[in-house]
């Protein structure tokens, strides 16, 4: 395999330290090949970048804090009117009233988790219509297997990125397979708000 030298283009048939016709400094053939996957690495068009509100509810399916937020609006659901119906009973009302209560806390709790992750699920498709793009790696791919949803496990993408000389990092959910190139130690598209890197996303999405 040859080696080119990026200064001057000139074919090496087999790695040496500098080139012999600049003299230049060479890459190993690990740095060249790293180089030429990212060359290879599907570009995002500029924005804005057409993208279907149905992402959002798309993420919040597969999203653990959704679905734990979902279970506690159903739940709190549940009690707060069978709170009401005991409280409308003199002999029963002092169980009524605390588990009224009760359903009213764990209601808002779960209006709150639903409302958390829907503005951070706005804030991705934001992402992915206008972030800019730059290079990063693939640090992590992982099934989750304690999640089931229309009995497939979600999996769990983490990925890493430099800006400026800071690390930012983040991980995407998605129940499609990850491709070939989406393993661990790849490096991948990722799309990040200039004014706020530390919302990103991986492009495609997965």
């Amino acid at each position: 395999m040859f080696v080119t030298c990026p200064w001057c283009g000139t074919n090496h048939p087999e790695f040496q330290s500098n080139c012999k016709n600049c003299g230049a400094p060479l890459p190993t053939p690990q740095q060249q090949a790293a180089e030429r996957a990212r060359s290879a690495l599907p570009q995002p068009p500029p924005p804005p970048r057409e993208m279907s509100s149905r992402f959002i509810w798309r993420w919040m399916m597969t999203d653990g804090w959704t679905i734990g937020g979902f279970v506690l609006l159903m739940f709190g659901i549940s009690l707060a009117p069978a709170g009401l119906g005991l409280i409308a009973g003199l002999i029963t009302a002092f169980v009524g009233i605390p588990l009224f209560f009760i359903g009213l806390v764990i209601l808002a709790g779960g209006m709150g988790v639903f409302y958390w992750r829907y503005t951070l699920a706005q804030k991705l498709l934001n992402v992915l219509r206008h972030g800019r793009s730059t290079t990063g790696e693939i640090t992590q791919v992982q099934q989750n297997h304690s999640v089931q949803i229309n009995g497939r496990s979600p999996w769990n993408i983490d990925y890493v990125f430099k800006l400026d000389g800071k690390s930012y990092g983040g991980t995407v959910i998605t129940l499609n397979t990850p491709d070939e190139h989406l393993k661990k130690g790849s490096p991948a598209v990722v799309l990040y708000l200039p004014e706020e890197p530390e919302y990103n996303g991986l492009y495609p999405h997965p």
